[in-house]
């Protein structure tokens, strides 16, 4: 394994897509966001949010009735899509919208057993030119997840998948512990296997790459440690590649940018109090940490 990358500053320095003064909506991105489900309509929310101050143009979120109701109370700006309950109808739907999008979020707030996740994901794995994998995108069979690696390896451009130590230990059949115990190997082996990039969330972050290359985030801070710190950060990795940078710049951003965002919401709030929905709000402080334009 290569020497092992920091994620700072001086890293993601750069990095921040352009934006011209002339641009308008369809300048800078459309970003689908597949999540959401009777129960945790939440997630759905907190992805379209960090999708939205990601800077792109236009949310689109993909979901079922009561998750709509929600992005719509919180999110207004966010555009509404129903899924289909009909698997020909849900399956048409998703490959038209992939042909909108410049990039696709699935997973957050989905449970991985519900009723034609695999046929969802995989069309996203086929025709999405940029894509995030989250939670309910990991499946718990084994059977699914070699069909969906075989899909991975096949794309021109690597996804991201963002699953935490739990939902990494069952994509690879490894204990917890001892995921936990060798984050920065382990993620370089399946990234290097399955063509993708792995964000592994944890206290520490690992980034690892198809080409061996594997980034780190040492910031523990327990604030994170709440249901939802994850969909900030899916969303908001989706939001940085409709807007066209590299799967492996728009991770460390998000990543770095996230944690940022996160530092300055503890030091207002405190850190028992703060919410993953507050990180929403403290993105531009991210952004100003970075370097970049807010």
């Amino acid at each position: 394994m290569a020497d092992i990358i920091p994620i700072d500053r001086e890293l993601i320095s750069g990095f921040e897509p352009a934006r011209t003064e002339l641009g308008h909506k369809y300048s800078f991105g459309t970003v689908l966001v597949c999540a959401g489900s009777r129960y945790m309509s939440g997630a759905a929310v907190l992805a379209t949010g960090a999708a939205l101050r990601s800077g792109a143009g236009l949310v689109r979120v993909f979901s079922e009735e009561k998750t709509l109701d929600a992005v719509r109370y919180n999110e207004p700006c966010a555009l509404l899509e129903p899924r289909p309950d009909k698997t020909a109808d849900l399956l048409r739907k998703a490959s038209d919208l992939c042909k909108k999008s410049g990039s696709v979020l699935i997973g957050s707030g989905m449970p991985s057993d519900l009723k034609d996740m695999e046929a969802l994901t995989s069309v996203f794995l086929e025709e999405a030119q940029n894509l995030v994998l989250d939670a309910g995108a990991f499946s718990d069979r084994p059977d699914v997840q070699d069909r969906l690696k075989e899909l991975l390896r096949a794309r021109a451009i690597p996804a991201v998948l963002t699953p935490h130590t739990g939902e990494f230990a069952r994509l690879t059949g490894i204990s917890s512990r001892e995921v936990a115990g060798r984050p920065e190997e382990l993620a370089a082996d399946f990234a290097e296997e399955n063509n993708c990039i792995v964000i592994l969330k944890s206290a520490i972050t690992v980034i690892a790459i198809p080409d061996g290359r594997v980034y780190r985030l040492a910031s523990p801070n327990s604030g994170f440690a709440k249901g939802g710190s994850g969909d900030v950060l899916a969303g908001l990795t989706a939001g940085f590649l409709a807007q066209g940078m590299e799967p492996y710049k728009a991770a460390c951003s998000a990543v770095f940018i996230h944690s940022k965002a996160g530092e300055a919401a503890f030091d207002d709030i405190g850190i028992r109090a703060v919410l993953p929905s507050d990180l929403i709000t403290y993105l531009p402080e991210g952004y100003e940490e970075a370097g970049w334009l807010r």
